[in-house]
C-alpha cells in the first residue's frame, strides 16, 4: 500500500521522538527542584539534587563492574533511601531491578537469584541471615553489597565484600547515563507466587512503568510536591510504581522500615504526610489504634487501599480519622493497581452502607490502561452488565507485563486470545464497574502478601501423618485472609494443629503458615478432585482450629 501523505518526508528522529522511561522523572525533579526535599529517613534529609547525584553514582559503579543492559541486580531492602535509589540508579546503568520480598525464606530467595540470573545483590543487614543461607544454595558465587541503615539497631552481619556507601563512592555524581533507547527494554523483574510452588518472574518495561506512574497521578489527583509515606513495601510491584510517581511530582519520600501504628501516626504528624498506600491490614491498624495515638493531625490525608473490598467499618473508620480512602485493584502482572473505584459525585449523598457497597467494587480501568473487561474465558464474549453473570477479568494495553521470564508456555497461556487473563472471576454492574467474586488461581492474599495454596499443600504433604491436604483462604478480621488447611490424616495416624504449624514453619516463610486447621474427610468429586469451593464455604466455621 502507498504510504500516507503524513508519512512522507516526516521522519522519526531524536528531535521528535523519545522512548518513554520513568527515569526522566528524577532528571527533571533534580533540574527544576534540586533543593526540595526528596527523602526523609530518621536523621537523613536529602533533596532531589542529592538523590539524583547518588543514583548516578550507583549507576556508574555498576557499569564499572561490567554490568549493563539486561543484567539483573537484586535488592533485599526495606523501605529505606537505598531502595528509592535502586529504582533509578540500577536501570540508569541499563540493568534490571529485582526487588525481593524481605519476608521470604532462603529457598525462595535462592530460586529468584538463580532464575533471574542476578549479577549482584544489595542487602540490608537485617536480612543478612536469610540472604547468606540463600547464597549457600547457589551454584555460582554472587557479589554482595551491604547496607547498614543508621535507623536499624537489630541483629545482622555484613556478608558482602563492599559497603553500599563505598560502592557509591566508585561512581561520579556527573555520570552521563543514557536513557533507554527502546521503551520495551526491561526495567524490573518481580516474582509472583501464581498457583505453583516456584514463583513466576514478571518482567516490566520502561513504557509500562512510565505510564502507570503517570496514571497514579491522574487517579489520585496527586498535587505538586506531595509528602508520601512508604507504608507499602517497595518490593510489591515496585511500590505500585510510586517511586517513579513521587519523582514525577518532586514529592517527598518519607521512609519507614516497619509498619507500626505509632510510627505511622508520628510520621504523618512530624512530616505532614499527605498520601500513603497499603493493604487493608494497614488501614485497619490505624483505625484500631488507641485514640491518643491519632491526635494532632490537622492536614487531609489521602489513603489508597488494594485487595479486598473495604468494609463499611473501614470506610467509616477512615472518615473518622479524616482520611480520604481510594480503592484500587490489580496484580503484579499489570504493575500493581490497574483499576480504580472512581467515585461519582452523587455517591456522597448515600448512607454509609450504600456508599460502602459502591466503594467496595474494583471499579474501572486506570487512565492509561487501554482496556479492562470481564469476558467468558472460553468464548471471550463480554458478560452482560447485570451484576450477576461471572466471567474472568482481562486486561489489555501498555500497563501489562512483557511476560513471564523463561516461561513461554505460561506467557502464552496468560495472553491467549489477545488479553491478559488475570484468573480473577468477577461481575460487571450496569454502570460498568466490576466486582471480584472469586480467584480461580486459589491465591490467598493475606495482609497484602500473595500465598500459593499449592506451595503450602506441598509442605503439608511432607508430614508423615498427612494423607490429603487442601489449603484455601479463610476470612480474617486482621489480615483479610489467612491460609486454612483441611487435613485428612493417614489411617491410624494422629497429628495436631500445633505440630503441623511447626512443620510448616520449618519449611515456609512465617506468613505462609496456615493459621487455621480443620481435620476430617476432605470432600472430593467422583474422579477424586478436591472440591475447594466447598472448603471455602467451611473455612470460616467454628470447626477450624486456630494456631
Amino acid at each position: 500500500m502507498p504510504s500516507s501523505i503524513f508519512d512522507r518526508d516526516l521522519p522519526r528522529t531524536a528531535a521528535n521522538f523519545a522512548a518513554l522511561s520513568p527515569l526522566t522523572f528524577i532528571e527533571r525533579a533534580a533540574a527544576v527542584f534540586p533543593r526540595l526535599p526528596a527523602v526523609v529517613h530518621g536523621p537523613i534529609r536529602r533533596d532531589w539534587g542529592e538523590v539524583y547525584a547518588r543514583c548516578r553514582r550507583l549507576a556508574q559503579a555498576l557499569v564499572r563492574r561490567g554490568l549493563g543492559r539486561g543484567d539483573t541486580v537484586a535488592v533485599m531492602l526495606p523501605n529505606t533511601p537505598e531502595m528509592v535509589e535502586a529504582h533509578f540508579g540500577i536501570p540508569m546503568a541499563g540493568c534490571v531491578l529485582n526487588a525481593i520480598n524481605t519476608r521470604l525464606d532462603p529457598e525462595a530467595v535462592a530460586f529468584m537469584l538463580e532464575h533471574g540470573e542476578a549479577k549482584l545483590v544489595i542487602v540490608d543487614r537485617e536480612f543478612s541471615a536469610t540472604v547468606k543461607a540463600a547464597l549457600a544454595r547457589l551454584r555460582q558465587p554472587l557479589e554482595v553489597v551491604d547496607v547498614d541503615d543508621p535507623v536499624y539497631a537489630g541483629p545482622g552481619e555484613r556478608i558482602g565484600g563492599i559497603d553500599y556507601e563505598a560502592l557509591l563512592a566508585e561512581g561520579s555524581p556527573e555520570f552521563a547515563w543514557q536513557p533507554a533507547t527502546d521503551e520495551w527494554d526491561a526495567i524490573a523483574l518481580n516474582y509472583t507466587s501464581g498457583t505453583t510452588g516456584n514463583p513466576k518472574g514478571v518482567v516490566y518495561h520502561h513504557r509500562g512503568a512510565y505510564l502507570n506512574a503517570v496514571s497514579n497521578i491522574l487517579v489520585w489527583a496527586l498535587p505538586h510536591h506531595p509528602v508520601y509515606l512508604w507504608t507499602l513495601p517497595m518490593f510489591h510491584c515496585n511500590g505500585w510504581c510510586f517511586p517513579w510517581t513521587v519523582a514525577a511530582m518532586a514529592g517527598t519520600n518519607v521512609c519507614l522500615r516497619r509498619v507500626e501504628a505509632a510510627a505511622i501516626f508520628e510520621a504523618i504528624r512530624a512530616h505532614r504526610v499527605t498520601h500513603y498506600c497499603g493493604a487493608p491490614i494497614v488501614h485497619s491498624l490505624l483505625i484500631n489504634a488507641p485514640a491518643e495515638m491519632k491526635q494532632g493531625i490537622a492536614q487531609r490525608v489521602s489513603a489508597m487501599v488494594a485487595g479486598a473490598a473495604p468494609p463499611a467499618a473501614m470506610i467509616e473508620g477512615m472518615e473518622r480519622l479524616g482520611f480520604d480512602l481510594t480503592h484500587v485493584y490489580g496484580l503484579t502482572e499489570v504493575y500493581g493497581p490497574a483499576t480504580v473505584c472512581a467515585r461519582q459525585p452523587e455517591w456522597s449523598e448515600l448512607d454509609l452502607g450504600e456508599r460502602a457497597a459502591k466503594n467496595g467494587r474494583q471499579g474501572v480501568r486506570y487512565p492509561m490502561e487501554e482496556a479492562v473487561t470481564v469476558l467468558d474465558p472460553d468464548t471471550l464474549a463480554p458478560v452482560p452488565a447485570d451484576g450477576e453473570t461471572i466471567g474472568e477479568v482481562m486486561f489489555r494495553g501498555n500497563i501489562t507485563m512483557k511476560g513471564y521470564l523463561k516461561n513461554p508456555s505460561a506467557t502464552g497461556k496468560a495472553f491467549a486470545g489477545g488479553w491478559f487473563r488475570s484468573g480473577d472471576l468477577a461481575v460487571v454492574y450496569p454502570d460498568g464497574y466490576l466486582r471480584i467474586k472469586d480467584r480461580s488461581k486459589d491465591i490467598i492474599i493475606s495482609g497484602g502478601e500473595n500465598i500459593s495454596s499449592i506451595e503450602v499443600e506441598d509442605v503439608l504433604y511432607r508430614h508423615p501423618a498427612v494423607m490429603i491436604a487442601a489449603v484455601v483462604a479463610a476470612p480474617d478480621a486482621k489480615w483479610g485472609e489467612v491460609p486454612c488447611a483441611f487435613i485428612e490424616p493417614r489411617e491410624g495416624a494422629t497429628v495436631t494443629a500445633d505440630e503441623l504449624a511447626a512443620h510448616c514453619r520449618a519449611h515456609l516463610a512465617g506468613f505462609k503458615v496456615p493459621k487455621k486447621f480443620v481435620f476430617g474427610p476432605v470432600p472430593k468429586t467422583n474422579t477424586g478432585k478436591i472440591q475447594k469451593f466447598l472448603l471455602r464455604q467451611q473455612a470460616g466455621s467454628a470447626a477450624a482450629i486456630d494456631v
